[in-house]
């Protein structure tokens, strides 16, 4: 079922976007050669701590750590802990926080040092992707214009979507209908509405789109062995336009 938000839910939403950027904005500061994964890990958790805030993911089905970092080939849902970064690596964070029984969800694929050129345009389409994607968040739109837009970018780039794992609802619960693909064909599915809110998250991928889960049955990887990016914001439809929640 499809909920739409009334103006005071996507106020307390925007509070919790607020504090998702303000992790996104810590971490990014902090990658470098030499840090851990677990350690970008527990700044977010001191940073929630003091926003009297929740990390949306931990304890999430099982989940066992507040963020998500995968690593290069990694695409998603990559458990933080002893692994150490290094130059040349590109490493996702996917972030969530629930303030008052509301969330908010963003991601960034980042760069560790140098990296080479390859990478560096891998994160530069995908992060226009995300941003093809929220220009189509308005009420004059269907769901599938977003999906067209993120696998027009990403394809005309000479990159793959992934299919597998797709973006979402999103409000009183971490995943809420509908589910939003990064493929697809224009001018189908729902009509957007405004008070509709959507964690929009493009996952491309150099190689071919085929994923796989590693052995701790939550780190999903390029089955090519290919690198991949993650760019994600929650995004409010207005009647005024799209609204990005999670972005300072």
């Amino acid at each position: 079922m499809i909920i739409l938000k009334s103006e005071r839910e996507i106020a307390i939403m925007r509070e919790a976007g607020k504090i998702v950027a303000l992790a996104i904005a810590e971490v990014t500061r902090a990658v470098r050669p030499g840090i851990s994964t677990g350690e970008l890990n527990a700044l977010v958790e001191n940073l929630m701590a003091k926003q009297k805030a929740r990390p949306a993911f931990k304890g999430y089905h099982g989940y066992p750590a507040s963020i998500c970092t995968s690593i290069n080939e990694e695409i998603v849902h990559g458990i933080p802990g002893l692994k150490v970064l290094k130059e040349g690596d590109i490493i996702s964070i996917d972030i969530g926080a629930e303030i008052n029984g509301y969330f908010a969800d963003a991601a960034v694929t980042l760069a560790v040092g140098d990296i080479d050129p390859v990478s560096r345009r891998l994160l530069e389409t995908t992060a226009q992707c995300l941003e093809a994607g929220i220009r189509q968040c308005t009420k004059d739109k269907r769901l599938s214009d977003i999906s067209h837009a993120i696998q027009s970018v990403a394809e005309s780039n000479g990159y793959s979507v992934v299919r597998e794992y797709v973006g979402h609802g999103i409000g009183r619960a971490m995943h809420e209908d509908p589910q939003v693909p990064n493929f697809g064909k224009p001018g189908r599915g729902i009509k957007l509405s405004p008070g509709l809110v959507l964690a929009i998250e493009p996952m491309v991928n150099v190689g071919r789109f085929d994923t796989a889960v590693l052995d701790d049955n939550w780190t999903v990887v390029t089955k090519d062995g290919s690198r991949s990016a993650h760019f994600e914001h929650t995004v409010a439809i207005t009647e005024r336009g799209p609204e990005i929640l999670t972005r300072c």
